[in-house]
């Protein structure tokens, strides 16, 4: 309802403006009163009113003086000038201060109310525009956060120069303009059923996120499921090392709410250039690997990295390793939650945590394929899929070990191991999450209707996070989720708009948008004219 303050030094005046117009009847929500501007400027303040009707002649605060507090203080404020002063001079000063309007004394309740409604109706109009925005921004955000990814994944791989670097992102609101660089992977490591919808994973990611947001000069980007990248930019190591310490403690704090979260990061060296981002996302990879071999929630430097999987001993035996290293649980963590690139970190820091000189012995060498080999196969047997880890020449892994002379020669074998255990295990996935996609849009189909869908609503009806099942229907889908439900409903109102009578408020009604201005913005945006344009372009008739 719209919000209407009155100040009038005639206690007669203002009593019949007061009185003589059924406001509530109208519309309106008479907020507050007042007989002098500097009685009514701390009520304003208060109450924030949409319209201000102030006469301009009263004592200690003129009306001119009060309405440029207030357009100062209220810029979106409309104000209605009331006097008995036809003087021209008055009209320039309140045309000069942002006045809407100017009535002159006497004025009927009938003229007074017109103009109200006149002035009431750009309100709206400017709040519908504002909503259908600001709506627009919220649901395209997915969008820009999927430019943002590909262009870091762009920075890493080398595949941008520095000018065309600094284009795009000065495009999404990011400037990579640095003297140096640091680069840091964070991931939320549920304690329990990690691929299912978590409230709890939902909050912290919002905190972490809404926390980071307010840190200058911290890049944040998607990585995998309830992980990010973020790139610390500095003009000295000292400044990315406070802003690396400032994030370090807001992970702290965040996260100290959730007990039934883990976290984990790797960080790489600081970059003195954008062309070493490159080099610094696989150091980070490396040292992000570490969560493997060492306790969680803590970052772990990449020049620690080596200190911290062989505990710091120079001196190396058989007999005096840690065979917690090579436990079950540490490869089967591995095959869970890793990703095909991290496979050539995990194999050599998984021979750097039992010491180099250890793996120079066939026995110990034999004992680490034996132990993987193992490892794999239960996590393959666990899935109900093919126990045999690997294909072709190397099923008979008695024969493989005859063969290994050299270190080199096992880390190759376990790569491709791993790799084809994650190949079943994605291509397994991918079929499950295949008919989970076709859930999904024969909900999104049947539900497109209803303004409340959402990624959150889909999500949850499949059973997983909204991050994690964000990133498998864009995969999955070639598109994001918003651009797909925005795509259905946009189709279904061109079909409306071609074969029925309908108008475009009904019309928004019909495919999901309760606010016919935010349908009508967000059809043009898409497809280039207003509904009504379209219709009139294909030869159909608007009611």
């Amino acid at each position: 309802m719209i919000r209407v303050f009155l100040v009038e030094d005639e206690i007669v005046v203002r009593s019949g403006i007061k009185n003589n117009i059924a406001w509530e009847k109208e519309g309106y929500r008479f907020v507050g009163e007042a007989s002098d501007g500097e009685t009514a400027y701390p009520l304003i303040k208060k109450t924030k009113p949409d319209i201000l009707l102030t006469d301009i002649r009263m004592p200690f605060m003129d009306g001119l003086e009060l309405s440029a507090l207030v357009k100062k203080e209220f810029p979106k404020t409309k104000i209605i000038i009331l006097s008995g002063y036809s003087d021209f001079a008055y009209a320039k000063s309140a045309i000069h201060i942002g006045v809407t309007d100017y009535l002159l004394k006497p004025v009927t309740a009938k003229v007074l109310l017109e103009a109200v409604s006149k002035v009431a109706d750009g309100i709206r109009k400017e709040q519908a525009e504002e909503i259908a925005r600001r709506k627009y921004h919220e649901e395209m955000e997915e969008r820009t956060a999927l430019e943002k990814q590909r262009l870091f994944h762009d920075v890493v791989t080398g595949r941008v120069s520095f000018r065309e670097a600094i284009e795009r992102g000065n495009a999404l609101g990011l400037d990579f303009a640095a003297s140096f660089y640091q680069v840091l992977l964070f991931k939320l490591i549920p304690l329990e059923h990690p691929m299912q919808y978590s409230e709890q994973v939902e909050a912290c990611r919002k905190k972490l996120e809404d926390a980071w947001g307010r840190l200058e000069r911290l890049m944040v980007f998607g990585y995998e499921v309830d992980g990010w990248v973020l790139i610390f930019l500095g003009e000295s190591e000292d400044e990315i090392g406070r802003l690396r310490a400032e994030t370090e403690k807001t992970i702290r704090a965040v996260t100290a709410g959730f007990p039934d979260l883990g976290w984990f990061g790797g960080l790489s060296n600081p970059a003195g250039r954008l062309n070493e981002l490159p080099d610094s996302y696989r150091e980070a990879s490396k040292a992000f690997s570490g969560r493997f071999f060492t306790d969680g929630n803590r970052i772990l430097p990449f020049d620690r990295l080596d200190a911290i999987l062989t505990g710091s001993r120079e001196h190396l035996d058989v007999h005096a390793i840690d065979t917690t290293r090579l436990s079950q649980k540490t490869v089967d963590d591995f095959l869970k939650s890793g990703v095909r690139d991290e496979i050539d970190g995990f194999v050599e820091e998984l021979f750097k945590s039992v010491g180099e000189q250890n793996c120079q012995s066939v026995i110990f060498r034999q004992y680490i394929v034996m132990d993987c080999y193992v490892s794999t196969r239960n996590f393959l047997k666990g899935l109900g899929l093919d126990e045999t880890p690997v294909p072709g020449r190397l099923v008979d892994v008695n024969s493989v070990i005859r063969e290994f002379h050299s270190t080199g020669g096992v880390k190759s074998y376990l790569k491709k191991m791993f790799a084809e255990a994650m190949r079943r295990r994605d291509e397994q996935a991918e079929q499950r999450y295949g008919r989970l996609l076709q859930d999904a849009r024969e909900y999104i189909d049947a539900h497109y209707s209803d303004d409340a869908i959402s990624l959150n609503t889909v999500a949850n009806r499949v059973n997983l996070s909204p991050s994690y099942f964000s990133s498998i229907f864009r995969k999955g889908m070639n598109r994001t989720f918003v651009e797909y439900l925005t795509d259905i409903r946009l189709e279904k109102a061109r079909e409306l708009l071609m074969c029925s009578h309908l108008n475009s408020t009904e019309i928004a009604y019909r495919v999901g948008y309760k606010d016919p201005h935010y349908f009508g913005y967000l059809f043009k945006k898409s497809v280039g004219c207003t509904p009504r344009e379209y219709r009139t372009r294909s030869g159909g008739s608007e009611k």
